[in-house]
C-alpha cells in the first residue's frame, strides 16, 4: 500500500507539470490534440543563465528604498511630459540668477509641501503639479493679485465660490491651507479631464477653460495643431508652463543649475486639531506654545481675532505643538476662550451709533472690522464686537459661514429753505426730496397732515450737493423748485434723525 501511494503522488505531480507547461494559445485552443509547442520556452536546452543587470533596468524594477527628502520624493514622482523650448531655458536662466528669491520661495513651501504631495499622491495625479503654487504666489497663501485673485493657488472670487471656498467677514477659504488645496487640485483634474493634456489644463488654469477651447477651435478651424505651443494665447499664459517646467529642471537637478534646495524632511509640518468652541486666536497659540504670526501662517484664512467654531472647526497647528495645544486647552479653566462675538446690525446706521451699541470706541470698531472712513453700515451686517461676560452661545453656523459686511456711503446734510408751491403738503414736499415726512414735520415744528401755504418757506436738511444746487436757485420761481427735484431724486437725503443729530 505504501508503494502504491507514491507512486500516486508522483503520477499527479508529474500531471501538475504537464499542465504548467501549457502556452495561452494551447489553453484557448479548441484542439487538444494538438502538441504543446511552448515547453522549450519554459525548458531551455543547456544550463540556464543568470539575470543580466541590464535585463533587469530593462524590466523597470521598482525600488524600495524610502526617499531621502521631500524633494526626492517629487523628483519620483514627475510624471508630465518635458516643454524643451528657448522660453524654458530663459526661464531657468531667470531662477538660477535669483538664488535669494528661490531661498526665500522654497523655504516658505516647507510648511505646505508635505501635504500638497500627499494629496496629488492619493489622486494619481503628477508630482510636478506641487511647484505651482511657486508661479502662482511664491507660495505666500496672503497674496493677492491685481485682478483680485488670493492664496497660494491664485482663486479669482467667482472660481473659488464655485469650488465651496467660502469668503465671508471673518474668513476667506482661497487662502486657506487645506480648502484651496483641494479646490485647486479639483479644478486641476476638471481641467485634464476636459483637455487630456496637462499642458493645455495647466493654460486653462491660468486663461480659463473657455479661453483655451476656443483658442483650440480656432487652430482646428485653420487645420493648424492644437498642442499647447502651437496656440495663440496671452503672454502670461505663453510663459506658465515654462515656468513651471524651469522650476520643476531646477528641483530634478539643483547642481546642474548651482542652486542649493533646503531641506525638507519627509513628514508632515502641520497637524489638523478639532475645534469645538469659539475661541480666540491669541488663546489658541498662547496654548500651543507658537507664535500668533506662526498660527496665522498656517490658517492664513482668518480675517479676524477670532476662530467660529461652526465656520472653522479644525486648525492646523505645528506638527510638534498639536499636543501642547489639546494637553493645555483640557486643562485651561481661566474663563472664556472668546472675547468676541458676532452682533448682527439691525438697521443702516452710522460708524459711531453702531460703536455706541457695541460698547466700543469708534476706532476700535473701524480697525477690527475693516471699516472704511465716510462710510454707514448697513443693515444685516455681521460686526465683530466684544462678547460679554455673560454671553453663553457661539456664533451660529449660518452667520460663521454666510455673515458680511456691507456699507453705503454717508451723506452730510446741510440746512436750508425751500419755497412751497401751491396745494404743497408735509407728504408732497417728503416725496419731492425723498426724506421722510416725519422729518419734514419735525424740522418746521408742524404735525404730518399739515399743508404748506404757496410760496412759504420750508426748512429742509439735504445733501450737500443738493443744498449747493438749491441755493444757486432764485426764491419763489417754480422753474428753481422743479430743478431741484430733479435733483433730490437723482441724489436721495439720508432718512432718519433730528437737525441737531446731524452733520453739518
Amino acid at each position: 500500500m505504501r508503494i502504491l501511494h507514491i507512486l500516486w503522488l508522483a503520477s499527479l505531480l508529474w500531471l501538475t507539470g504537464c499542465a504548467t507547461t501549457s502556452t495561452p494559445s494551447d489553453t484557448t485552443s479548441s484542439d487538444t490534440s494538438q502538441p504543446s509547442t511552448g515547453a522549450t520556452a519554459v525548458y531551455p536546452s543547456g544550463p540556464l543563465s543568470p539575470i543580466t543587470a541590464g535585463t533587469a533596468k530593462g524590466r523597470a524594477v521598482a525600488g524600495i528604498d524610502a526617499p531621502s527628502d521631500l524633494w526626492d520624493r517629487i523628483r519620483r514622482g514627475f510624471a508630465m511630459p518635458d516643454l524643451d523650448t528657448d522660453l524654458v531655458r530663459d526661464r531657468e536662466q531667470w531662477y538660477a540668477t535669483r538664488p535669494d528669491y528661490m531661498q526665500r520661495m522654497t523655504e516658505r513651501s516647507s510648511k505646505y509641501l508635505f501635504h500638497i504631495v500627499e494629496e496629488l499622491e492619493r489622486r494619481g495625479m503628477p508630482t510636478e503639479l506641487a511647484l505651482l503654487p511657486y508661479i502662482e504666489s511664491a507660495f505666500n497663501p496672503q497674496a493677492v493679485s491685481s485682478a483680485k485673485a488670493a492664496g497660494m493657488w491664485q482663486f479669482m472670487p467667482a472660481t473659488g465660490s464655485y469650488f465651496d471656498l467660502k469668503q465671508n467677514a471673518f474668513r476667506d477659504d482661497r487662502r486657506d491651507v487645506l480648502a484651496s488645496t483641494r479646490a485647486a487640485l479639483d479644478y486641476l483634474q476638471k481641467l485634464y479631464g476636459m483637455f487630456g493634456d496637462w499642458h493645455l489644463a495647466l493654460a486653462a488654469y491660468n486663461w480659463g477653460e473657455g479661453s483655451v477651447a476656443r483658442a483650440i477651435a480656432r487652430n482646428e478651424k485653420q487645420s493648424l495643431g492644437t498642442s499647447y505651443t502651437e496656440l495663440t494665447m496671452p503672454a502670461e499664459t505663453r510663459m506658465y508652463v515654462p515656468k513651471l517646467q524651469a522650476v520643476k529642471n531646477i528641483v530634478a537637478d539643483p547642481v546642474r543649475f548651482s542652486t542649493e534646495l533646503p531641506l525638507i524632511e519627509n513628514h508632515p509640518y502641520f497637524q489638523s486639531v478639532e475645534i469645538t468652541r469659539d475661541i480666540d486666536v491669541s488663546l489658541v497659540a498662547n496654548l500651543a506654545g507658537i507664535r500668533e504670526e506662526d498660527f496665522r501662517a498656517l490658517n492664513p484664512s482668518l480675517h479676524r481675532p477670532v476662530i467660529l467654531a461652526a465656520g472653522m472647526p479644525q486648525i492646523l497647528l505645528p506638527w510638534d505643538n498639536a499636543q501642547v495645544f489639546r494637553r493645555n486647552l483640557e486643562a485651561y479653566n481661566e474663563g472664556q476662550y472668546a472675547s468676541w462675538t458676532v452682533w448682527t446690525v439691525p438697521s443702516t446706521m452710522s460708524v459711531s451709533a453702531a460703536a455706541q451699541r457695541a460698547g466700543m470706541s469708534e476706532s476700535e470698531l473701524r480697525q477690527l472690522n475693516g471699516i472704511p472712513p465716510r462710510m454707514m453700515i448697513k443693515a444685516g451686517s455681521a460686526l465683530m464686537v466684544p462678547r460679554t461676560a455673560t454671553t453663553r452661545t457661539d456664533v451660529s453656523g449660518h452667520v460663521a459661514d454666510n455673515g458680511q459686511i456691507a456699507f453705503t456711503p454717508e451723506i452730510v446734510t446741510r440746512r436750508t429753505t425751500v419755497r412751497a408751491g401751491k396745494r404743497d403738503t408735509v407728504a408732497s414736499i417728503a416725496r419731492r426730496y425723498k426724506v421722510s415726512a416725519a422729518d419734514v414735520a419735525d424740522w418746521n415744528d408742524l404735525k404730518v397732515s399739515s399743508s404748506f401755504k404757496a410760496g412759504e418757506r420750508v426748512v429742509m436738511y439735504l445733501p450737500m450737493r443738493l443744498t449747493a444746487t438749491a441755493l444757486s436757485q432764485t426764491p419763489g420761481k417754480r422753474q428753481a423748485g422743479k430743478a431741484i427735484a430733479q435733483t433730490a431724486k437723482a441724489s436721495p437725503a439720508r432718512k432718519g434723525g433730528t437737525p441737531a443729530k446731524r452733520k453739518r
